[in-house]
């Protein structure tokens, strides 16, 4: 059990914590949840020692362990991953070490009803209890476990730590937290870094972890599946529901709506009461019932409405110009780095307006596609053909990082506005929260979050037909994430976006492409429809608001007129497409019934001709009746 206690932190005139106090107790599932810069972060911070509070403390159990997920990583280049991660067992080796010596010291002691003798006892029973808890057991098959449960493959665990990506390298130092097993474990945005297979397994990993658990996500069905209780920080207090992250916000919506009955009618009464005070005073008589009355009236406590961080920022994406109906057409693309092979002869085709997630478990490729789109990286063979009138829009997924840091967020935006644009500069930045002032800030002083919203003003001046957006939401908190879902939504050329975040990616495409080590496999359906077929282990969502287990259920969707007309046209299409698949399947078989054909040279790459021409014409037809499906025809 651990006690946070009046905790306050002040930078300058603003308040960031302002006392706040909460308990946290054992085998606690706490998702800390609040807007960027709400301070959750420094929170976590400063209950691991690594910053100080004005006021307040921490209170926590003798020899308890605190453990925190570092964003800051200090790896020795040279060690294997396995050697890097066997590291960690620092605790286990010296409570070992204490227990064998004082198993020595006791054999050797003959005070046994000395205070001394005791304390030894009293001290191996302790450091017994937390061995149970943190032994690895078979060292190696723990360790192989976790690793495999983050992602790495076992060719993986004897590679230098120098040869993995920052975000590898993150895994790796995860993998050490979960393997130590602290009292308390923090972890500050642990799916940042990780696929949707390596989120699912940490959700069922930590149901059964044996201490606390705190974690900052912005993955709302990641806070869902893994918490039992919200913390929320909001303008400087800690706001605390019993439940998971759907029940915060049912909780917090109903307190709310009560709140605002309980103050209405409060005003109500101060009112009458008030009205009848006035029209005494005015009667001799009874100007001493009056003052009685005001008295009984100063006594009352009033309720406030406290204040909401309610500032949003506005993105809306500009009308899709004209594209021809094939966009973009994918030939045997292949991309290799030195002797790496990412992509090997990918095929694929998007048609406007495709709404298109590409999934898969990091390194299969997803960025280095994107990439290859939009022509920041050339393929090692085959070739990416574009269709007519294609503009592409591109949010990479280091955009923010991108950013001149010596510049203001003005000179930013002015930059890179085309000149049609020059004279909405201003009033896109005040629609993305950098109004006044704040449009004067340096890039360099900007919060992560800031970074991100600025990247993306910048992109929305440009308007395109193709929107590519790679991770779009690394570093927006929970509601700039809705706002820029439901921007998305009614974007109305072709999408591609690249995203791990489940809850984020629902009803965005309708169609998934699945990166792996084989190449890639279309899904015609959603994230859900996807992580059905894979028979991901996705665990249900709890309805905490009558503590019953339930599925959501995906209502039917209604078509609009639009989304018709959409599917129609995409019907005639691939009619088309068939039509003209069926007459080369035909005129092969034709020219392939010639008893003398089978003699000739062109017989092998005929025959391999017509099966290719079978398997596209056999995936045509399933989109088709897909799509004929949903129109109910």
């Amino acid at each position: 059990m651990v006690y946070i206690s009046d905790v306050s932190l002040h930078f300058g005139d603003r308040t960031l914590l302002d006392g706040i106090s909460f308990l946290l107790n054992e085998k606690e599932r706490v998702g800390l949840v609040g807007r960027n810069g709400a301070g959750k972060s420094t929170l976590l911070k400063i209950i691991s020692g690594q910053i100080n509070s004005d006021t307040g403390g921490i209170q926590a159990p003798k020899g308890y362990t605190i453990g925190y997920l570092k964003q800051d990583l200090l790896f020795e280049d040279n060690l294997s991953v396995m050697d890097e991660v066997k590291k960690c067992f620092v605790e286990y080796n010296a409570l070992s070490n204490e227990v064998d010596q004082i198993g020595v010291e006791i054999g050797e002691r003959t005070d046994y009803e000395s205070d001394a003798y005791h304390d030894l006892l009293v001290r191996m029973a302790e450091i017994n209890d937390r061995l149970h808890i943190i032994s690895p057991g078979n060292l190696d098959a723990e360790v192989e476990k976790i690793l495999k449960g983050l992602g790495f493959k076992v060719v993986d665990f004897e590679k230098r730590m120098r040869e993995f990506s920052g975000g590898w390298q993150m895994r790796v130092e995860l993998a050490k937290l979960l393997l130590t097993k602290p009292n308390l474990l923090m972890l500050d945005e642990p799916t940042n870094h990780l696929d949707i297979e390596s989120i699912i397994w940490l959700e069922n990993y930590l149901k059964t972890y044996p201490g606390i658990v705190v974690i900052i996500s912005h993955d709302k069905r990641f806070l869902n599946n893994s918490c039992n209780k919200i913390i929320e920080l909001e303008l400087g207090r800690a706001n605390i529901y019993n439940g998971n992250y759907n029940f915060y916000l049912s909780e917090k919506a109903a307190n709310r709506d009560i709140l605002m009955a309980s103050y209405a009618n409060q005003q109500k009464m101060l009112a009458q009461k008030e009205k009848t005070i006035n029209r005494f005073m005015a009667k001799a008589t009874k100007t001493s019932m009056a003052q009685s009355m005001q008295k009984q009236l100063d006594k009352v406590e009033r309720i406030e409405i406290p204040q909401e961080d309610t500032e949003v920022f506005n993105i809306k994406f500009p009308k899709a110009p004209h594209s021809g109906r094939i966009v973009i057409e994918a030939q045997n693309v292949s991309k290799s780095f030195g002797d790496k092979k990412v992509l090997e002869n990918l095929n694929f085709t998007l048609e406007k307006g495709d709404k298109i997630a590409f999934v898969g478990k990091n390194g299969m490729g997803k960025t280095t596609m994107s990439k290859i789109i939009v022509g920041q990286l050339s393929p090692t063979s085959g070739q990416v053909n574009y269709g007519a009138n294609v503009e592409i829009s591109y949010y990479a997924q280091n955009q923010a990082e991108l950013l001149d840091m010596s510049k203001t967020a003005l000179q930013v935006m002015e930059d890179s506005a085309p000149p049609e644009q020059r004279s909405k500069v201003r009033s896109i930045l005040g629609a993305f929260l950098f109004s006044g002032d704040d449009s004067g800030k340096k890039v360099s002083v900007l919060s992560g979050g800031e970074r991100a919203r600025l990247a993306m003003a910048c992109m929305v001046m440009k308007p395109g037909n193709l929107l590519i957006l790679d991770e779009p939401t690394n570093h927006l908190d929970i509601l700039s994430k809705e706002i820029l879902q439901n921007a998305i939504k009614t974007f109305d050329g072709t999408l591609i976006i690249v995203s791990h975040d489940r809850e984020f990616l629902e009803g965005l495409t309708e169609k998934v492409m699945e990166f792996h080590e084989n190449g890639i496999t279309e899904y015609l359906g959603d994230i859900n429809y996807f992580l059905s077929k894979k028979n991901y282990a996705d665990v249900r969502e709890i309805d905490q608001t009558n503590g019953k287990a339930s599925v959501a259920v995906n209502p039917v969707k209604v078509l609009d007129q639009n989304e018709l007309k959409q599917i129609k046209r995409k019907i005639q299409y691939l009619e088309r497409d068939i039509e003209e698949k069926e007459k080369k399947i035909n005129d092969l078989n034709l020219k392939m019934s010639d008893a003398q054909f089978y003699l000739s040279p062109d017989f092998a790459k005929s025959s391999a001709q017509l099966k290719t021409l079978q398997e596209e014409h056999s995936t045509l037809m399933v989109t088709w009746e897909n799509l004929v499906e949903t129109l109910g025809e």
